[in-house]
């Protein structure tokens, strides 16, 4: 199934054309907020901060790829801290602690998600930079790996990483709302690595351009399926099993079609059932023929487990990079660090 998303940013053409004046007041405001926040920016934080983002609108892999920077830091010795906005979360008052017991309700999926997968602090607050100098003030660790803060630009930042869907690249390459960028791909010079979830590249693959853009460090990532878990009894089957089974996919995520792929690709058969991005579940979206196993998302598994039925199960992902890419993103950090500390 291909996403009216898809025919209008990701197709041939730019049939979103006569909406071109908005696309410019886009680019003019998002250019004066970026100015201003710049002038007005308080002082590097103490410690090293990592931006992990993009510049297109919709899933690319932000999330997985926090959680695989958050495993590498914990493994070279430093305590890392997960900022984010809590998209969709509606708390009365920041920051916020995440925990993995957290209300996604109140804090957003993203968060909850993070805490699980990585069992690091979270801290939530759509006003980063106030979360960041909570976290330092709280002495919950030495290093901040801010989740989808790209274009926050009051969070001073040592290292940002842009990340792209390897498929979907930089669509028709227009701005808001005729395509899907966010900022022009000239923003690109200025980021220090450049990450391609999936398309035709091997995980780990050194790239000298994408999509025409090229850049000194370009890396291929990969989105692995890594388990597959009964929502309710925490029961772990063989991802083998989803061979030849009839599963209902449900997918409230930035790019849905990339799930039901993966799923297909293991030999599962598929019934897609997408909704749209950070969707607040309810017991209906849940429902499914007798003999279908209903499979989603780590993201939205979140939001499901008061009223998931017993044949729900979270399928997981893990981002695969290469020795390569890791050795030059800690080496950065380390080299920022010592430049903190004078």
């Amino acid at each position: 199934m291909i996403s009216l998303v898809d025919r209008l940013w990701y197709g041939e053409g730019r049939p979103l054309w006569f909406l071109a004046p908005f696309s410019w007041l886009f680019q003019a405001v998002s250019g004066t907020r970026r100015r201003k926040a710049w002038d007005v920016k308080d002082d590097d934080l103490p410690v090293p901060v990592i931006v992990v983002g993009n510049i297109t609108a919709g899933g690319t892999g932000k999330s997985p790829l926090t959680a695989w920077l958050v495993s590498e830091l914990k493994n070279a010795g430093w305590r890392p801290v997960v900022l984010s906005r809590g998209y969709g979360g509606k708390s009365s008052q920041y920051p916020l602690l995440v925990t993995a017991d957290s209300d996604p309700r109140v804090v957003g999926d993203e968060p909850v998600m993070l805490a699980q997968t990585t069992a690091m602090p979270v801290v939530v607050d759509p006003q980063r930079r106030r979360g960041a100098a909570w976290a330092l003030e709280k002495g919950l660790g030495d290093v901040l790996v801010c989740d989808d803060g790209l274009q926050h630009y009051q969070l001073p930042r040592d290292l940002e990483l842009a990340v792209f869907d390897g498929a979907r690249g930089i669509g028709n390459g227009a701005i808001i709302p005729v395509g899907p960028l966010r900022e022009p791909v000239s923003r690109l010079s200025s980021v220090d690595f450049m990450v391609i979830n999936g398309g035709p590249f091997a995980a780990g693959e050194k790239l000298e351009s994408f999509q025409d853009i090229k850049h000194p460090d370009i890396y291929a990532m990969a989105l692995e399926p890594s388990s597959l878990t009964n929502l309710n009894t925490g029961e772990s089957r063989p991802l083998a099993d989803l061979q030849g089974r009839s599963v209902r996919a449900v997918a409230g995520i930035g790019n849905p079609g990339r799930f039901f792929d993966t799923l297909r690709a293991l030999g599962a058969e598929v019934t897609e059932a997408p909704f749209a991005d950070h969707h607040q579940f309810k017991a209906a979206d849940l429902e499914s023929g007798a003999s279908q196993w209903i499979v989603m998302t780590a993201k939205d598994a979140v939001k499901c487990r008061s009223f998931a039925p017993d044949n729900a199960w979270v399928f997981s992902v893990q981002a695969t990079l290469s020795e390569d890419f890791a050795g030059a993103v800690m080496a950065r950090i380390r080299e920022n660090a010592r430049k903190l500390k004078g």
